[in-house]
């Protein structure tokens, strides 16, 4: 049995993965965070039945008093952060659903990884139909040097780009860096208009009412174009599978000096 750890179990994405993994044979949910359910019992606030499941208000107080395998972080970036690093120390495997961690952010996770002999596994989005997306991405990338990306979310979002946007720019630039038709340098008017530059990539985001999370990229060439988007619902549903397939093999990504096991993914997954 894989003991999971979720912190933001009672949130948006957090509370469909908490019934998944109950739900789950070869895994057994032991714990979780949440600041507003702090001492109750996260079967009764999220009628998962008859089990106990202690709620925690911070990491520390968690890697005191209970013990698991697995931490799945569905936080905010600087929560997320300091959760993240704190299981690592204590030589625990991570996996990262938090989205607005940085480039810097996982480099400094991919050190205290490979110092502490664990496994971090960060994914920008869980849902299959973004894998195909970014997959779909990729090959058109190879053949179409003109490229950005837009980035849509509700209205309270508050990371810029997210998660998924940022993986899937840094995906993009491994393959081929889009083409500069006119530099910044060459722009007239407000250089902001033309989104953030994350890894040579331009990355739109949009934040509205209305919209749940949604992305495109958006490819040119002279007299033709190719848009690939993705669309969410207003469930979590479809996260849950590709979250518990990373609980599962999670342990398996790890790297060393001297040799690979399965495939590295302290960055975000790719």
């Amino acid at each position: 049995m894989i003991k999971v750890f979720i912190a933001g179990a009672t949130g948006w994405a957090g509370s469909e993965l908490s019934k998944g993994v109950v739900q789950n044979k070869e895994m057994e949910l032991v714990g979780g965070i949440s600041r507003k359910h702090k001492g109750e019992n996260l079967a009764d606030v999220l009628n998962l039945g008859n089990f106990d499941i202690p709620i925690f208000e911070n990491i520390e107080t968690a890697l005191a008093k209970t013990d698991f395998d697995v931490l799945v972080d569905y936080t905010r970036p600087e929560i997320g952060k300091k959760n993240i690093i704190s299981t690592i120390k204590k030589g625990k495997a991570v996996v990262v659903g938090t989205s607005g961690l940085t480039n810097e952010d996982y480099a400094e996770i991919e050190k205290l990884a490979l110092e502490n002999n664990t496994s971090v596994l960060a994914v920008g989005n869980f849902a299959i139909t973004v894998v195909l997306l970014q997959k779909f991405s990729e090959m058109a990338a190879k053949y179409i040097p003109n490229y950005e990306i837009i980035d849509y979310a509700h209205e309270d979002k508050i990371d810029s780009p997210s998660g998924t946007a940022r993986e899937l720019a840094h995906r993009l630039s491994q393959i081929k860096k889009p083409t500069v038709h006119v530099s910044d340098d060459e722009l007239i008017g407000e250089k902001e208009s033309r989104g953030a530059n994350l890894e040579g990539v331009h990355v739109h985001s949009v934040r509205l009412p209305g919209h749940v999370i949604s992305i495109e990229s958006i490819f040119g060439l002279k007299d033709e174009k190719l848009t690939i988007r993705h669309d969410s619902g207003s469930s979590a549903e479809p996260y849950v599978k590709g979250a518990l397939l990373a609980i599962e093999k999670v342990r398996t990504f790890k790297r060393s000096e001297e040799r690979r096991v399965g495939k590295e993914c302290v960055q975000p997954c790719r």
